[in-house]
């Protein structure tokens, strides 16, 4: 059977919260699960490693990733795209010239 399709392999979305190396990065991605007595919902969330082949992620854009073969000791997911990019204090310094220059003329 040549012709079977790869197998459907898990995705999630999360924030980038690191950039530990050379296209390495860390995704925290949250999550809500129920108190197991009291059935109040309780914030969670698991830091994965993931390879980042083009090394355009940066810290805090929200991106999807996908589970893969290991990578590396740590490394199981890698970037499928980028989501949102994370608004940076270049972005935020060029905002802030454009309105006072509006506000002088």
């Amino acid at each position: 059977m040549s012709t079977e399709a790869r197998n459907i392999r898990k995705t999630l979305v999360g924030n980038v919260t690191s950039r530990s190396g050379e296209k390495s990065i860390k995704v925290t991605v949250p999550f809500k699960v129920p108190h197991p007595r009291y059935k109040k919902v309780i914030n969670r969330k698991t830091v994965v490693h993931v390879h980042d082949e083009t090394n355009t992620a940066n810290i805090g854009d929200k991106v999807e990733i996908m589970e893969t073969r290991p990578i590396s000791r740590l490394k199981r997911w890698r970037v499928i795209s980028v989501l949102e990019r994370a608004v940076t204090a270049d972005v935020a310094a060029v905002n802030e010239v454009d309105v006072a220059a509006s506000i002088k003329a």
